[in-house]
């Protein structure tokens, strides 16, 4: 791997990041230039003593990386949705345009959610929170061979905005020489081959715990319950996640990989299948992802797999109420809304899904945040009904969820993104990672087959941090 880079000049270290308030009257300024010739993870690897961010959907060819941070939101409690929206709607509202670039070079913020309203930070994930979102300082974006460089400050009350933007653009440009000076970072295969790998939940505890998943279905109380397990990596050195993410791009060139770190090696990433919901303009697309089964060994063995998990009842079951649920919560607020009546196959490198896309227009636009809060979590990540699920793993799971399964991406100046929920994923802290993985129960489910399809989808992360067993 190439040794790591000098650091900047002083003149071009960031700004200190400001936790957004409503009262707050600094405006966002920006400044941006074309990016050619700069590599996204040497632009990651050159900050990672830094907050770091990225977003990468493989269907759109499309990557987003941040560095450093401008501007901090945060929400809480129930109504943390609508306060991150509020925050983000002035802080753009109230932006300066000085350098109007293409819309792919605009600023964005990076963020996510925990998975409950009423999360509290434990050890595990100290430095996240309900919800949080990040306004990078320097940001990068590659989509199709074409790439910019994007500088993001506050302009405080009584400063010259010419005099800033003038600042902004010098070093801008210090920064983009610096990154085209430095050799590319090509990280080097994952590889931890002394590390302790533990599963907490040991298999009958698991059994158990589906066993009364099983009497609530037969008592009426629920259809459908997701329930997750843990996977515990201890490390002798760092645990290299620039080259966890290179793999995870290279392996599962189709999944929505990212990386959230609000402190230098306090990570979250992974490379989740899921689209939660992205919406541009008053279009809206989603998906339904519930169903799963091995990859084959062979192309008439994977044919095989995919057309039993077609035909599974279990399995269909399963996804079905996915994809009315999705549906059933979206009608109200749009129109044309679309789905295939027969689910797909989406085929990984080592599992295969059944998988619905699903599309909508918006009756009356307003970005994409209240279409997060409508659909999270949808029943693929929680379960059916929604409020007796999530009674349940409250109660049943060991280990709470932190940010796994939650919605994690991006917002731009319109208020539109994109999210995807958060799994097949680890958080990690300098030499320890736990990572997280988990199986759609219903009736016809069994204990031992559930327990091994999320020994399937560990496997992605586990590869990625070099320690995988199989």
């Amino acid at each position: 791997m190439t040794p790591h880079p000098p650091r900047p000049p002083q003149a071009d270290l960031p700004s200190p990041g400001v936790e957004y308030r409503p009262d707050f009257q600094g405006r966002l300024i920006s400044a941006c230039c074309p990016a050619e010739g700069i590599d996204i993870y040497t632009f990651l690897r050159h900050g990672e003593q830094q907050p770091r961010f990225y977003w990468r959907d493989g269907s759109q060819d499309i990557q987003f990386a941040g560095v450093g941070v401008a501007l901090s939101l945060m929400g809480w409690g129930e109504g943390r949705f609508h306060q991150i929206q509020r925050q983000a709607r002035s802080l753009f509202t109230q932006a300066l345009a000085m350098d109007e670039g293409p819309s792919l070079a605009a600023p964005r913020l990076f963020g996510g959610f925990a998975f409950r309203q009423d999360f509290v930070p434990d050890f595990t994930w100290a430095a996240f929170h309900p919800a949080h979102f990040i306004l990078p300082h320097y940001q990068l974006v590659t989509c199709r061979g074409e790439s910019w460089l994007t500088i993001n400050a506050l302009l405080a009350p009584g400063e010259s905005a010419r005099a800033r933007q003038q600042a902004l653009q010098e070093a801008l440009a210090a920064r983009y020489r610096l990154l085209r000076s430095l050799p590319k970072v090509i990280p080097a295969p994952p590889s931890a081959p002394q590390v302790e790998v533990d599963y907490p939940l040991s298999y009958p505890a698991w059994a158990a715990m589906i066993e009364e998943a099983l009497r609530h279905f037969a008592a009426g109380r629920m259809d459908k319950v997701v329930l997750a397990r843990i996977c515990q990596v201890r490390s002798p050195t760092h645990l290299d996640i620039d080259a966890a993410l290179f793999h995870l791009d290279q392996r599962y060139p189709g999944c929505y990989t990212f990386l959230v770190e609000p402190r230098p090696h306090h990570a979250f990433f992974g490379a989740p299948p899921e689209l939660l919901v992205a919406v541009q303009g008053s279009r809206l697309q989603t998906m339904g992802l519930a169903g799963s089964a091995p990859r084959g060994a062979t192309p008439q063995e994977d044919e095989a797999l995919a057309a039993e998990l077609l035909a599974s009842a279990k399995d269909r079951h399963e996804h079905a109420l996915v994809v009315q649920a999705i549906q059933e919560r979206l009608a109200p607020l749009t129109t044309a809304l679309t789905a295939p009546a027969t689910p797909e196959i989406m085929r990984l490198s080592n599992i295969q899904h059944l998988f619905t896309p699903i599309q909508a227009e918006l009756r009356r636009p307003d970005g994409v945040l209240p279409l997060v809060e409508l659909l999270h979590p949808t029943p693929a990540l929680g379960g059916w009904p929604r409020d007796a699920a999530l009674a349940f793993i409250q109660e049943h799971e060991q280990t709470p969820r932190g940010w796994y399964a939650a919605p994690v991406g991006w917002i731009d100046r319109n208020l539109d993104g994109a999210f995807s929920v958060a799994i097949r994923s680890a958080v990690v802290q300098r030499r320890r990672a736990w990572l997280y993985a988990g199986a759609g129960i219903v009736a016809a489910s069994r204990p031992e087959r559930e327990w091994e399809e999320t020994g399937w989808k560990f496997r992605p992360v586990l590869e990625a941090l070099g320690v995988w067993r199989g």
